[in-house]
Order: C-alpha cells, then sequence, then structure tokens
C-alpha cells in the first residue's frame, strides 16, 4: 500500500525531514532512504540513528514522528495508475480458466495509521477495492511479532483469506498463481519467499539506488536482510520477477488478465 497505492511514503519523508531540520541534522539522502522504505520500524533503527546522529533519544524522535506522521497522513493521495489497476483488476478474468481475479492486501502499516491514510474520499474508494477481511495489516493478530516483510508470512496469510471465500466447486488459489505488487526491497523478498511472482514499482530514488543490483532485488536476494531460509529465495533472472515504472504501465495481457472492459 505504502509507497505503492498512496503517497504516504513521500509523507514520511516530509515529516522526517522536518524533524532533522528542527534538530540542525541534515535531510534524508537517497541512499538512507533507500534501505529505510518499506522496512518496519526502520526510523527506530541503527541505519536511521547511526546516521542521522540526533540530540535527542530514538524514544523521543519516534514520538514527535509520530504525530508529525498522524497529523500529515490524512493527505495521502492515490498514486498514478493506482485507481485504474484496482478498478481493472476488480473486474477482470483469467484468461485461460476464466476465474475471476481475487484481490488482497498485504500491508506492514498498522490499522490506526492505515484509518488515517484512507481517511481523505479518493484515498478510501481506492482501498475499498479491497474487502474488510481481505486487508491483512502489520497488527493482523495472524501474524508473528518480528515476521513483518520481508518475511513471507503476511502474504501466506493474505491467500489464506481468500482462499477461505472460495467457494465449494472451486479450486483454491496456489502462491504460483499469485502475482504481488510491490514498491519495496523488503516487500519484493517476501513475495519471492512466498513464491509468487512479484511486479516490484519502486520509488524513484529506490531505482535510482538499486540500478546496479536490480537483478539481485527481483529475486530477492539484495542482501539488505539477514532472515536466512534463503532457500526461499528466487533465482538470478528466473523470470519469476520484473520491475516497471509505474503502474500505468502493468501489461495485463503478459499475466494472462482479460480486463471486462
Amino acid at each position: 500500500m505504502d509507497g505503492l497505492l498512496i503517497n504516504s511514503e513521500d509523507i514520511i519523508t516530509l515529516c522526517t525531514n522536518q524533524l532533522l531540520e528542527k534538530y540542525k541534522r541534515p535531510a534524508f539522502t537517497r541512499s538512507i532512504r533507500a534501505q529505510l522504505m518499506g522496512v518496519p520500524n526502520s526510523i527506530n533503527g541503527d541505519v536511521f540513528h547511526n546516521w542521522a546522529q540526533l540530540p535527542i533519544s530514538r524514544e523521543q524522535f519516534a514520538h514527535e514522528l509520530r504525530e508529525q506522521m498522524h497529523a500529515n497522513f490524512e493527505h495521502c493521495k492515490p498514486l498514478p495508475g493506482a485507481a485504474e489497476l484496482l478498478f481493472n483488476l476488480s473486474r477482470a478474468r483469467s484468461t485461460s480458466s476464466g476465474d475471476m481475479i481475487k484481490l488482497a492486501l498485504a500491508s506492514n502499516t498498522k490499522s490506526q495509521s492505515y484509518e488515517l491514510k484512507t481517511s481523505r474520499p479518493e484515498t478510501k474508494r481506492l482501498l475499498d477495492f479491497f474487502l474488510p477481511n481481505k486487508r491483512i495489516l502489520g497488527d493482523d493478530p495472524r501474524l508473528r511479532q518480528g515476521r513483518a516483510k520481508p518475511a513471507p508470512d503476511v502474504y501466506l496469510i493474505a491467500l489464506e483469506a481468500l482462499n477461505a471465500a472460495v467457494k465449494e466447486r472451486e479450486k483454491a488459489i496456489m502462491p504460483n498463481e499469485c502475482l504481488v505488487f510491490e514498491d519495496s526491497i523488503a516487500g519484493v523478498e517476501a513475495g519471492r519467499r512466498a513464491g509468487m511472482r512479484v511486479i516490484w514499482v519502486p520509488h524513484p530514488d529506490v531505482a535510482i539506488e538499486y540500478q546496479t543490483k536490480q537483478r539481485d532485488v527481483l529475486a530477492g536476494r539484495s542482501g539488505t536482510f539477514a532472515l536466512g531460509d534463503d532457500w526461499q529465495l528466487g533465482q538470478i533472472d528466473d523470470g519469476w520477477a520484473e520491475s516497471i515504472s509505474s503502474l500505468e504501465n502493468f501489461d495485463y495481457e503478459k499475466y494472462d488478465i482479460n480486463v471486462l472492459w
């Protein structure tokens, strides 16, 4: 969701930079931003604080940043191509099987933040393409502590939610029949670990920062995370993931998706 469907990542960066300026520290660099994007609680971690060298405690900075973000999240709006993509997928079928495409949201964001981020009418309309029981958020009770992205759990729980609604004569959806849309490196790795195909739509800063490592990122092998279980990852150039610059550029036909016009 964040940075893929709505512009919340840019709002997080804006709020962080405002606080950094308050404490006379330099603004986010592209490199630091790329390392933190999509990683749970990353602003409270070593990468950020070793770089920022703030004159206040991590706890104080986190508290002030939370307040700043909560005041600004109501300004979140859909990113280019997001509304069209979800509208099209909500009425699309598999060309080969004729089955309707089913949608689920798998996000590290927590419920309170989700409500703030979807307070604008156009953002709420966008996220309403996902039924409430198909929205898996970072504080979902089924998501074990410490198993947010880049672990695959949130995507596997989302798949369980889809399969729970499968009718008696329908067959369950398998991981290799799923297509994950992600903007973050952590999310790409989570999708690959779940055994799903991945479309990576990186923020321009992230795309530039990882330009020379794109093939590794698409395999889930950026080396950014030490999660273990490397057997879950993909292989370089295995054709199971690709990068596009915008959701506006998604190729439905390539993925056997027939949009019912």
